[in-house]
């Protein structure tokens, strides 16, 4: 799930997304090379490409309005268009999104797999009252999987290490652990069980076995991405009938957790500083008044949504003025806000949002690349939002 700031985003000017592609970093995209080998993504509904369409009773989005402004229609991506990694991969240089794990067939994996599965959480019980997801530990089984396939094809397991190790590793889950898990207490013990400070610290610890165990198969350039604000989304808001305003209850838990991931960054950066480097994002920080953010409707959601979990009622007309607004569901965000997101994360200059470092700065002394200057936004960074 993804949640927004509102008071970064409730202005009275809609900036149109492909204003935020500007030249001052299109010139780190080189047509035809990637600036990593490969792209391996692990997480939830804001980065799954398709891995729940044929899993029994999961969380699905393959079908109508879902991939309105996509190139393939509905593929079980959780928008109107591209998600966050999707726009991340291709500001790296991908030509193609990388595959989900249930669907490689006949694709490359030497460029990567997603993994992630909408739902899904730390921790392996959360969302399992929606049916069956696909948690973090079982990302990592499929992901050896992948690696074991890989260690084939390039003749062995020292060569394959080699090859994973230049790779980008991009975690972003934890979301689900709250609003399908610890908000839920006539569901989960989980709120009975830990305060917030307390499961902050369970989720981060399951998480660091989870980060030790990929580094264990290659991993050494991890994005770890943290929590945006759970009762900013238009479902919290529905909710608990504020009237257009955050739950506050439920933002708190995400500032907790996403210190703690924080701090888990710092520790693995002294820890493993020899061969290994963390990025953390933070989905929760303000706008500080220089980019102009802001979207018309940041409390609703485009699509007409179902009574129950949120997600868009089957082949109903969304909303024509896509652009305008931050949700897409009651959940997830739109192609709009996902360009934005991609684009912080890619190449930002705001320490606070990307710490200690931006995308771009964490694989670029991996890939020399000669940079290309030019005034023309590529065709696979155009966006597909109908005006």
């Amino acid at each position: 799930m993804f949640f927004l700031d509102m008071e970064s985003m409730i202005k009275t000017w809609l900036v149109m997304p492909i204003l935020f592609l500007s030249a001052t970093y299109l010139h780190y995209c080189v047509n035809g090379k990637s600036q990593v080998p490969c792209v391996f993504i692990f997480g939830d509904s804001l980065s799954d490409s398709g891995n729940n369409n044929d899993l029994p009773a999961s969380p699905k989005s393959n079908y109508e309005p879902y991939g309105i402004d996509f190139p393939l229609g509905p593929t079980g991506r959780f928008t109107n268009g591209r998600t966050s990694i999707d726009i991340i991969t291709q500001l790296l240089g991908f030509e193609k999104f990388i595959p989900p794990f249930a669907n490689t067939n006949g694709s490359d994996i030497l460029k990567g797999v997603n993994y992630a599965s909408g739902g899904a959480g730390i921790r392996n019980e959360t969302s399992k009252a929606t049916g069956f997801v696909i948690s973090l530990g079982l990302q990592l089984t499929n992901h050896r999987v992948i690696v074991s396939q890989i260690a084939n094809r390039l003749g062995s397991h020292d060569k394959a290490q080699q090859y994973l190790n230049k790779c980008l590793y991009y975690v972003n889950i934890g979301s689900n652990d709250y609003i399908n898990n610890y908000f839920l207490p006539q569901l989960y013990p989980t709120s009975h069980i830990y305060s917030p400070q307390q499961y902050a610290n369970a989720l981060t610890q399951e998480l660091s076995l989870n980060l030790l165990a990929l580094r264990g198969v290659g991993a050494r350039k991890y994005v770890l991405v943290g929590l945006g604000l759970l009762g900013c989304t238009p479902n919290a808001i529905l909710t608990h009938g504020t009237n257009g305003s955050c739950v506050d209850e439920e933002n708190a838990p995400a500032f907790i957790f996403n210190a703690k991931l924080k701090s888990l960054v710092n520790h693995f950066n002294k820890k493993l500083s020899a061969d290994s480097k963390f990025i953390f994002i933070n989905s929760t920080l303000k706008s500080d008044g220089r980019n102009s953010n802001g979207f018309v409707v940041s409390n609703a959601p485009c699509c007409p949504s179902k009574l129950s979990g949120g997600g868009c009622i089957p082949d109903d007309r969304p909303c024509y003025n896509r652009s305008e607004y931050a949700f897409w569901d009651e959940f997830h965000p739109t192609e709009a806000w996902n360009l934005l997101t991609a684009r912080r994360s890619y190449n930002s200059h705001d320490s606070g949002f990307t710490y200690p470092m931006d995308i771009r700065h964490l694989v670029e002394h991996e890939s020399k690349l000669e940079l290309e200057s030019t005034n023309e936004i590529p065709s696979n960074l155009s966006t597909s939002i109908v005006k």
